[in-house]
């Protein structure tokens, strides 16, 4: 794996993801990352829960690639906090539609216990997990709707300030899925790879003029992720 260190101890290896992606981090959020590893790879070996097998894996291309929707999450609470009346910095309430295993979720959680996370996922097994993993780091204001977002109704128009995905959505259909759940001036993020530029370019004039990008660099394997923030139509 190009430019993955030598020693192959999941910690070290997340402690030098994280600096180099530019997070500070916690004994304590270490050691919920390690237990958050361990407990995925046991219940995979079971229920199958993700395709990445080996600790390199999962913490590349699951925690740290997770990670990365920090960077979005910050710029909207910074803009939001911008135009507020008060010094008082708001809670994002956040969704994450098809989380899977709890990705990006979970690691977004732990790095930032402050916002509150409603996971979406419609696979029962994996929201079984996922309850298991929140009851097992004692995460707070953390839900699971065993659901998918596009079933959700009128019950929950307009409730969320952000809704991430790393579920394989193209960007039309997420708009179109996810825009009915974000309040009036909330935001939608989605991490693209390589082929990006195809996708936005089949976007109407009103949504490619709206979208933010972010190019970041995922640690170790070099790989490129544009970081797509979206607010939607009136």
């Amino acid at each position: 794996m190009a430019g993955e260190p030598k020693n192959k101890n999941p910690e070290e290896l997340l402690k030098k993801g994280l600096a180099e992606l530019g997070c500070s981090y916690s004994k304590e959020q270490i050691n919920a990352f390690m237990v958050f590893l361990s407990e995925l790879k046991k219940w995979n070996r079971v229920y199958n829960l993700t395709a990445l097998k080996t600790n390199e894996d999962i913490i590349i291309k699951h925690f740290l690639d997770s990670i990365l929707y920090l960077k979005a999450l910050e710029e909207i609470a910074l803009s939001r906090h911008a135009g507020a009346r008060n010094d008082r910095m708001e809670v994002l309430k956040v969704a994450d539609a098809g989380t899977g295993a709890g990705f990006p979720g979970i690691p977004i959680k732990i790095m930032r216990p402050d916002i509150d996370i409603t996971l979406i996922e419609s696979s029962r097994k994996k929201s079984v997990f996922l309850r298991h993993i929140i009851r097992i780091l004692k995460l707070n204001r953390v839900s699971v709707l065993n659901n998918r977002i596009e079933s959700f109704g009128k019950r929950y128009e307009k409730t969320y300030d952000v809704i991430v995905s790393r579920a394989t959505f193209k960007i039309k259909d997420f708009l179109k899925k996810a825009c009915p759940y974000i309040k009036e001036d909330g935001w939608l993020v989605l991490s693209k790879g390589p082929k990006v530029s195809e996708e936005t370019n089949f976007l109407d004039e009103v949504h490619r003029q709206s979208v933010m990008k972010e190019v970041i660099t995922l640690p170790f394997i070099k790989a490129k992720r544009t970081l797509l923030m979206f607010q939607c139509q009136k």
